[in-house]
């Protein structure tokens, strides 16, 4: 089974944790890791191993990201570099990503990737509304 760290900038990963909870029911082996104001790259990382070490081991672990190139990115990329066979980064997170992850939890980790990125960019989507009034 696939775990997962949802992390952001401020309390979007624990606002978006609970709303996907709220759609899909409870999940375990989430963790939602939020990078306050004031505090340093040193204590998100610290924040991302206690998350990691409520995990077993060898399990295996996709971050999923507000925003590429910001610090919980760069935080947790470099933590997946050191563990590439098990462990995956993906930005852009939204709400259909999240809720879509927990129904691949059980594929292999390089199955699931595209598929969640591709699901976070059909998530986005523009409503048009045609003028009933076109003569």
């Amino acid at each position: 089974m696939i775990d997962y760290i949802v992390t952001s900038h401020g309390n979007f990963a624990e606002g978006i944790k609970n709303s996907s909870f709220m759609i899909f029911g409870e999940q375990k082996n989430v963790e939602a890791v939020v990078l306050h104001p004031n505090e340093s790259p040193e204590e998100l990382n610290s924040k991302f191993q206690e998350a990691l070490a409520k995990f077993d081991k060898d399990d295996q672990v996709i971050f999923l990201v507000d925003l590429f190139g910001g610090s919980p990115f760069n935080a947790a990329s470099q933590i997946v570099a050191e563990h590439t066979d098990r462990m995956a980064l993906i930005t852009g997170l939204n709400l259909s990503m999240l809720v879509e992850a927990y129904t691949v939890r059980e594929q292999p980790l390089d199955q699931v990737v595209p598929h969640l990125e591709e699901t976070a960019k059909a998530g986005v989507r523009h409503l048009e509304i045609k003028d009933s009034q076109e003569g």
